[in-house]
């Protein structure tokens, strides 16, 4: 397994104890999010095209997980954005249980390849109960950030 491109995910993009109360909140912050450092690109287009990706079926994977996504024009590397929420929300996800923790990706429009294996990555990685733990009792951005550090190293090794 390869690990994550460069700057994929930086503390800038990462948000403890979130207070998005419902999906559409948490959308438009994750649009936020990613859409800091794509120039040419504002955090509305970027909710547009996570609200579009969403109506086509819920990205909640289950287990309190979201991985919502998009391609879009003028993105010209892979972004990540994560939000660990002070409370679950209704994401309509597979099992029906409220999502605590969401990680957005952004990446190119034409970039099906990376963008299909970014997800089954971030869906490997999330699936792990004792990881997804880590991230709901972490602190800080910093203290996220290392964790997955971590388990990329670890999956690496492995």
């Amino acid at each position: 397994m390869s690990r994550f491109p460069e700057n994929f995910l930086t503390l800038e993009r990462i948000s403890c104890q979130n207070p998005a109360g419902s999906k559409k909140r948490l959308l438009e912050e994750i649009g936020g999010l990613l859409a800091n450092p794509v120039q040419g690109v504002n955090p509305e287009q970027v909710f547009d095209k996570l609200l579009e990706r969403e109506r086509l079926g819920s990205t909640g994977m289950g287990q309190g997980i979201a991985l919502p996504h998009a391609r879009m024009k003028g993105v010209e590397q892979a972004i990540g954005a994560l939000i660990q929420l002070r409370t679950g929300v209704d994401f309509d996800a597979i099992d029906n249980h409220p999502v605590d923790l969401a990680f957005g990706l952004l990446v190119p429009e034409n970039a099906t390849n990376e963008h299909l294996e970014l997800l089954a990555k971030l869906a490997s990685l999330f699936s792990n109960s004792d990881f997804s733990a880590r991230l709901r009792e972490a602190p800080d951005p910093e203290t996220i950030l290392k964790a997955i550090e971590q388990w990329e190293t670890l999956a690496l090794s492995a």
